[in-house]
């Protein structure tokens, strides 16, 4: 003090030697320096004031970036003391010094004057009393850190938390007013130190709530800071760590584990669990599978909770060897599998196939005592339904009801989908009705799958009608149960209901997927309804949905079907455009369209480019080859070809056998094709119709009508029904032969059957009655002909020109 006094006096001395002034301007100076400093405090209060979450301020906050709020209390700062508030923010240290000690010309006019009188008790009092017209709590909304003043008063409450409670809430609801992040964070210690959980828990959520909207406030951190308000509780943290879980912050809650494990203190196990539940079912396959693994590396025991979320997520994602290593690291722990852990498992291994180890797995669960539910069955009866092993499925639904449990809505929905799928309608149709007579109510799933079955069967009736009793029952058809009516209303063409279910769809709020659009374009296409069709691709590109191989080759297909091969090129370059590579069925389309077209080498081309592409050359592009060459008189090269074909392995089926025998017969090569005809029964290909009726045609050519007979009555036997291609063939056969009688037998025989004949067809032959000289059988037949609709009034083209 000494030393201190005496450079005091030097420099006091010092200056007014130097100054020369006199007493009365020593003074005026002095009263300067006073005012200046006065000033100067004020200014730094303001600036304080600007740091700080005051009111009206507009202050942006992260929950995870430093701001640290300090208090003008001298006990309150002793509190905070640890927490390094001085270095963190030296100007709000600084203010708040200034505020403490209040400078000497602060006046009681000043609202900080009447707020620094309330004491402990005082302002319990007010609290307490509800004397918010208090002139204190008055003045508090008029002082310009009136948030500072708030974080003293909830600190000299802190042995009452109720009241602090109260008093946050009541502030906080005035108009303008914003509390500090560090209020907050206080009241949660204080309200937590009082077991006040649920308050707490609603406190930080509100906090946690503003910082997403306000990103730069740390609230683990301030959190931190302020733990030795009350006696430390690291309970609070935890606290923190599960509102962010429960809020959907699971990056932030990430975060906050991290820095939680640095501090050392650890969030429990149920809450970590929570996260990891959150992670799992949102798909964050690193971010799950790496907390789990910060988990362990911290030190936190993991549950049979903990082992059953990640078991099932990987079972879920297919990794069944990662999800046994976490079952056998789970037993070694000491830990003992549940039924959801088996459950699991057994879920998993059947759905990559491996049905053995399911049953391996259902085996040792009831080993340990384990007892099976309906979930267990449920999903063992699934496994073996989907890969097509029915009688084993019914074996564990027989086992079920033996434990005495009985089946569900997802148990019934399972089996009749396999049925369907096996073509069992009747068995179905049983599961159906007996699932009702138990008091149990069909789902979507249910339904959809009868729909699909009666659909693909071609009992549209029964579809419909099933869909009206599902929609009656209140269970609205999903995309997959509108895509599965749309698909067997346009494969059936009818096209206009097709159209009225997909606005229906539409109306219901549903968006058209590939699927939805895929089933339309084929209906158009079998409609012949070609710029429907490509209307619906147009839309679908702009609605960025992009069509797959199989749409592309549906719409290839039905232009060449069209003969507009150009438009098909345009398709199939956008098709390649797109990053999509024609497949066999799109050469082989394109191949027979050439054909068709009379492009040959261009036709010939496309199997050039499939060998370069590395397309494999199936049996069906084959049957176009040679079928194409041998319409092109090329029977020598479709010769080779088929030849070529059984060099690399391909069995020739009917359709390439029939187009060769047909190439042959037209080039009169009839003997080659009576060979390939036999050659083709022995090798244990059974002829269909329209081999029987290429060779019968061929016979009929060369005049062979005993063979041609032949045939036909072997096609009799076979039980196969003559069509109009057949009988054609037979009634222009027999009458180019002049055995006119027997054709018009043919031809009653065919109209009686309901097969009638081309107006062409009926002319030849009245033709040639007229040609023969029976004048009185070709009238009548002319008349006949007429009145039955064959041919249009006396067909003059018909009759001989007698000049001739």
């Amino acid at each position: 003090m000494r030393r201190n006094g005496g450079i005091l006096n030097s420099i006091r001395g010092s200056s007014f030697d130097t100054l020369k002034m006199e007493p009365a301007e020593a003074t005026a100076l002095s009263f300067f320096i006073i005012i200046f400093f006065f000033f100067l405090a004020k200014m730094l209060l303001f600036l304080r004031n600007l740091i700080s979450i005051a009111p009206r301020a507009s202050t942006r906050v992260s929950l995870f970036s430093p701001i640290v709020h300090c208090h003008p209390n001298s006990n309150f700062l002793r509190a905070l003391s640890s927490n390094r508030c001085s270095v963190a923010c030296p100007l709000v240290f600084f203010t708040s010094f200034l505020f403490v000690i209040r400078l000497p010309f602060s006046t009681k006019s000043n609202p900080s004057s009447f707020l620094g009188d309330l004491d402990r008790e005082t302002l319990r009092n007010i609290v307490e009393q509800e004397r918010w017209n208090d002139p204190r709590i008055v003045c508090l909304f008029d002082s310009a850190i009136a948030p500072i003043w708030v974080s003293k008063f909830l600190f000299e409450l802190k042995e009452y938390p109720f009241l602090a409670l109260k008093l946050f809430k009541l502030v906080g609801n005035q108009t303008g007013f914003r509390h500090t992040t560090e209020s907050y964070c206080m009241l949660v210690h204080i309200l937590f130190y009082a077991r006040m959980y649920f308050d707490a828990n609603a406190v930080l959520r509100e906090l946690v709530s503003l910082s997403r909207v306000l990103p730069d406030c740390d609230v683990f951190n301030v959190l931190w800071s302020t733990r030795n308000v009350c006696v430390p509780g690291f309970g609070v943290f935890d606290a923190l760590f599960s509102v962010l879980v429960e809020l959907g912050m699971l990056e932030e809650a990430n975060q906050c584990f991290l820095r939680m494990s640095r501090f050392r203190v650890l969030p429990k196990t149920r809450s970590c669990n929570a996260l990891l539940h959150r992670l799992s079912n949102s798909g964050k396959v690193d971010l799950s599978r790496k907390f789990f693994k910060d988990m362990l590396g911290a030190g936190i025991n993991p549950s049979v909770f903990t082992y059953n979320i990640m078991i099932n997520y990987l079972c879920k994602e297919g990794d069944m060897e990662k999800a046994s290593g976490m079952f056998a690291e789970m037993k070694h722990r000491g830990l003992t599998p549940d039924i959801v852990t088996y459950n699991s498992l057994i879920d998993g291994f059947g759905k990559v196939g491996k049905l053995e180890e399911a049953v391996c797995i259902f085996e040792e669960m009831k080993d340990v005592g384990c007892e099976p539910d309906v979930i267990t069955f449920n999903a063992l009866i699934n496994c073996f339904c989907k890969l097509e092993k029915l009688p084993r499925a019914l074996k564990y639904l027989h086992e079920m009801k033996n434990h005495g449990l009985k089946p569900n809505v997802v148990t019934y929905s399972t089996l009749i989908d396999a049925f369907c799928k096996e073509g069992m309608m009747q068995e179905a149709l049983k599961f159906f009705v007996d699932m009702r007579r138990v008091g149990l109510f069909p789902n979507e799933y249910t339904y959809t799958s009868l729909v699909d079955a009666n659909c693909k069967a071609g009992n549209l009736t029964e579809a419909l009608k099933l869909t009206n009793e599902m929609l009656e029952a209140g269970i609205n058809l999903n995309i997959v149960g509108y895509s599965v009516l749309l698909n067997g209303l346009c494969e059936d063409e009818r096209i206009k209901e097709a159209e009225e279910v997909f606005m229906a769809m539409l109306k219901a709020g549903l968006t058209p997927n590939l699927q939805i659009y895929s089933a339309l374009v084929h209906g158009y296409i079998k409609a012949k309804k070609m710029e429907k069709a490509m209307d619906i691709l147009n839309e679908m590109k702009e609605k960025n949905i992009k069509p797959d191989l199989l749409l592309y080759g549906t719409i290839i297909w039905g232009l060449c079907s069209q003969s507009k091969l150009d438009e098909s090129e345009l398709v199939v370059n956008e098709m390649k455009s797109s990053g999509l590579s024609a497949n066999h069925f799109i050469y082989t389309t394109l191949m027979d369209a050439y054909f068709k077209a009379g492009k040959t080498t261009e036709a010939l081309s496309l199997l050039q480019e499939m060998h370069d592409c590395g397309i494999e050359v199936n049996v069906v592009t084959y049957c176009a080859l040679i079928d194409g060459l041998c319409k092109k008189d090329l029977v020598q090269e479709a010769t080779s070809c088929f030849a070529r074909m059984v060099e690399v392995g391909l069995q020739p089926n009917v359709a390439v056998y029939t187009a060769l025998m047909d190439g042959f017969c037209k080039n009169n090569c009839i003997e080659a094709a009576r060979k390939l005809f036999n050659e083709m029964q022995e090798k244990g290909i059974i002829p269909d119709r329209a081999a029987y009726t290429t060779l019968i045609d061929g016979n009929l050519k060369h005049g062979n009508l005993h063979e041609a007979l032949d045939l036909r009555n072997r096609m009799i036997e076979m039980g196969m029904e003559l069509d109009l291609h057949a009988y054609t063939s037979l009634i222009w056969g027999f009458s180019e032969c002049g055995q006119v009688q027997q054709a018009k037998m043919w031809l009653d025989e065919m109209t009686e059957k309901g097969i009638l004949p081309d107006e062409i067809l009926c002319v030849c032959l009245l033709r040639k009655y007229y040609e023969l000289g029976n004048i009185v059988e070709a009238v009548e037949l002319q008349n006949e002909l007429v009145n039955r609709g064959f041919i249009k009034g006396t067909c003059n083209n018909a009759v001989p020109d007698t000049k001739t």
